[in-house]
């Protein structure tokens, strides 16, 4: 029963912790900032909105938690967090005092740089709150699975800042659990109604209550806490409780920092009439009336641990928590505490009345007077029971590449047909494919897949449309044994989700292979969770198709210019273009072992590339059918040029004046230039890139360590122009911005015209647009021949 599980003992102890964790974060802040104040900016404050978390934090972690729960923790809580996990050692005192400084605890949570248990980094407000959802649905999506392990159910909860509500990724994310038929998800609102400029509307708290209701999730609100509980039952208590409903946001954090003679003053000028509330307020000295009044439901550890062990149920619930922002500082209530810093004074003040000796600040116990109850009671906190939580997961055998024997084809179908190729065959890495798009699954290729995989739901649902006769293409059957997640038109969706699924083996213990298709334009619509995703190393491939102008009858609005240096810019993600089928399928059957790579960090000396570490693979594709090479290319030369990044599809010779070097599905142009001025110029080389994004890691790499001592690093990059004459001209040629590959020419020195899309198209066939912008076969010729006659020109000043 919940009266049992909250025994007189164990709350007295986290009343403790709650106290001790908000000195923790308070004093690394404090400490953070006096450590950089000279000659550095401030770093801001946060003391204030890391104060209105701690008694939440402190009821889930030492008390309501479970090992297989997982928490998103609000960014400015990080101080919270670092100091939780110091008292149960999985945090260094020296990463504390070192807090915000290089090597320390981060100042947001994060998987890959903090050492403690981080569950989900935290990344722009609003993304952690998403990915809870999502994680939820992939814990379902794993245990549906006759290769799953029996694990415990956990809950995904995240701690939520009230201003994060203002993002719309939250209110997308929403529907999308609703139609999954969302479960086992918390979402505890730290409503302490000031955001980082002011104070929130009144009536927030009935729209967020009425949103919620709306998509089925369960709505708590914790109001008041036991002791304005308490005083509600006195004389006058309704009267009290009658005034805090009806004080305006605003008011209340004001009076909240001015304190309790502020507060006696407030409520007797304004209900002191009233019967009894006279004789309550006489009742309370100054400080008793400021601890009544700030003692909201999201700061009182009691009502918090009650409330979360009343929910009996799986469904969504949203914990609406009263708080106040600064609550316990000296910046309580005030309007400008969200970045604000006590003083000195200040400090020296909270640390008398905290408790905690001169010179015991660093002390994991310095706030409690006897720690050893405490030490004894945190060896029973079941959260922390079985160690750090985060699992792992053997990695799939790839099963060899598929090669494809069209003559003809785009990239896009090329990806379908080898993705239907995998669902046919019964093998472990096939099974662990899941795929997943927003409302683009045919349109994306993604259709035979799914006729032989199914879609997933947690319940069988039957396709209509077959079961009526009605002929389809597409068999729409929903059930546990699906591999593909439909989504609405909402990028942002899409990449949580590739996130939360590419963590599955380190969050459930199950190795997923994670499959995205987006169009290519709309990469841009979901890039701050791509980011995020990245930063928190989930493992995952993102298809973006069709790509460039080839959607061009659509026009502009289809049409991506800057994708591609989307990809090379995008830590951990590893982005191809490849422009034949032999080039897909040599990297798709790399990059399903690339996902699942965990070495360490050291540097191929033959690319210096850190392929060991593994990552998220992006491939740009494209509608355009192009003709294949004519034969198959297998061998291991070509395989590795092709995930190196480049390879000479037509090699330089000595006599070679002109070198074309493209990316994507411009091929047939550039192959048809390099034929043309092969009669007129020689030999023409020809540069068939794969992945600009790998060849320029490994040149920037290189570069660095031949800086620091290693004469003999040279990137693949390096090597291959080096077959170039230096006084040949190189042509860079790309379906997207010229800039992808311009560098090129700055490896060796060559003179360099970079051929690209730098506007937005107009609607019309891909001729007319490959023209318009100078992509062309023509425009190839014309850009060399330019070159050949600058060559031939007497230059300035010669005689």
């Amino acid at each position: 029963m919940i009266e049992q599980s909250l025994t007189p003992e164990t709350l007295a102890c986290l009343k403790d912790l709650e106290r001790q964790a908000l000195w923790h974060a308070c004093w690394m802040i404090h400490n953070a900032n006096h450590l950089r104040e000279k000659g550095e900016v401030k770093v801001g404050g946060h003391q204030a909105s890391s104060a209105s978390l701690v008694s939440i934090m402190t009821a889930l972690y030492f008390h309501v938690l479970r090992p297989e729960d997982r928490v998103a923790v609000k960014p400015h809580a990080s101080p919270v967090f670092h100091g939780i996990q110091y008292l149960m050692g999985n945090q260094t005192r020296e990463k504390l005092k070192n807090f915000r400084g290089f090597g320390g605890a981060q100042s947001y949570p994060s998987r890959t740089k903090d050492i403690d248990d981080v569950d989900f980094s935290t990344g722009s407000v609003g993304l952690g709150v998403a990915i809870t959802a999502f994680a939820s649905l992939v814990q379902d999506y794993v245990a549906a699975k006759q290769w799953s392990k029996a694990r415990p159910t956990g809950r995904m909860i995240a701690l939520v800042g009230d201003a994060e509500l203002d993002e719309g990724n939250v209110y997308e994310c929403l529907q999308e659990g609703w139609k999954h038929d969302l479960r086992n998800t918390w979402w505890v609102i730290d409503y302490n109604r000031q955001s980082l400029d002011g104070v929130v509307r009144e009536g927030l708290w009935q729209r967020i209550e009425g949103i919620f209701t709306a998509f089925g999730w369960d709505v708590k609100v914790l109001k008041y806490g036991a002791l304005q509980q308490a005083a509600f039952k006195e004389p006058g208590g309704e009267a009290l409780r009658g005034w805090i409903d009806r004080c305006p946001n605003q008011l209340y954090s004001a009076l909240t920092f001015q304190g309790g003679a502020a507060w006696r003053k407030r409520l007797t000028d304004e209900i002191g009439g009233q019967a009894g509330v006279a004789g309550l307020l006489s009742a309370r000295s100054d400080d008793q009336l400021s601890d009544l009044m700030n003692n909201l439901g999201g700061h009182c550890i009691e009502t918090l641990v009650r409330t979360f062990e009343s929910v009996d149920h799986d469904r969504p619930t949203v914990f609406l928590a009263y708080t106040i922002k600064g609550w316990g500082t000296p910046l309580a209530g005030h309007k400008d505490n969200h970045a604000g810093l006590m003083t000195k004074a200040q400090m020296e003040a909270f640390q008398t009345r905290i408790g905690v000796k001169s010179g015991q600040e660093w002390e994991e116990f310095g706030a409690i007077p006897s720690p050893e109850p405490i030490r004894r009671f945190l060896k029973t906190v079941p959260f922390f029971a079985k160690g750090k939580r985060r699992f792992n997961a053997p990695a799939l055998p790839a099963s060899g590449p598929v090669f494809l024997d069209d003559r003809e084809l785009s990239t896009q179908a090329g990806f379908g047909k080898i993705l239907d190729a995998l669902a046919q065959r019964d093998d472990a890495l096939s099974a662990r494919i899941v795929t997943m798009a927003p409302d683009v699954t045919v349109s994306t290729n993604l259709g035979p897949w799914v006729n032989r995989r199914g879609l997933f739901a947690r319940g069988q649902l039957a396709d209509t449309f077959r079961d009526e006769r009605v002929p389809s293409a597409q068999k729409w059957e929903f059930g546990p044994g699906g591999q593909h997640i439909e989504l609405g038109i909402a990028e942002m969706n899409l990449f949580l989700l590739l996130g939360a699924a590419g963590l599955s083996h380190s969050l459930f213990g199950e190795r997923l292979l994670p499959i995205g298709t987006v169009y290519d334009p709309f990469v841009a619509r979901g890039l701050d969770a791509l980011n995020y995703a990245c930063y928190q190393d989930a493992r995952f491939m993102i298809v973006g198709t069709p790509s460039g102008v080839t959607l061009a009858p659509e026009g502009g609005a289809h049409q991506s210019i800057g994708s591609q240096l989307i990809g090379m810019s995008q830590d951990g993600l590893a982005s191809f273009e490849p422009a034949f089928l032999d080039e897909l399928s040599v990297i798709m059957n790399w990059a399903f072992d690339y996902m699942q790579r965990d070495g360490d960090a050291t540097h191929d000396p033959r690319t210096w590339l850190r392929d060991e570490t593994g990552g998220s693979v992006y491939l740009r594709l494209t509608t355009r059918p192009l003709e294949q090479i004519a034969k198959r290319r297998e061998d291991a030369i070509f395989r590795q040029g092709v995930i190196d990044g480049a390879y000479w599809l037509r090699k330089p010779s000595a006599r070679t004046r002109i070198v074309l070097a493209y990316q994507g599905c411009v091929a047939p142009e550039v192959l048809m230039a390099a034929g043309r001025m092969a009669e007129a110029q020689g030999d023409v080389a020809v540069l068939a890139v794969t992945s600009a994004d790998r060849l320029n890691a490994g040149w920037t790499a290189a570069q660095r360590a031949r800086r620091h001592g290693h004469v003999d690093a040279f990137a693949h990059v390096e090597t291959l122009l080096a077959d170039a004459s230096r006084t040949a001209s190189l042509i860079t040629v790309t379906d997207g911005h010229p800039a992808t590959l311009g560098w090129l020419g700055s490896v060796h020195g060559h003179r360099t015209v970079s051929l690209g899309v730098e506007h937005f198209g107009q609607t019309g066939t891909i001729a007319d647009l490959y023209a318009h912008f100078g992509i062309d076969t023509h425009a190839i010729m014309e850009a060399a021949e330019s070159l050949i006659r600058a060559d031939a020109a007497p230059r300035a000043g010669a005689a």
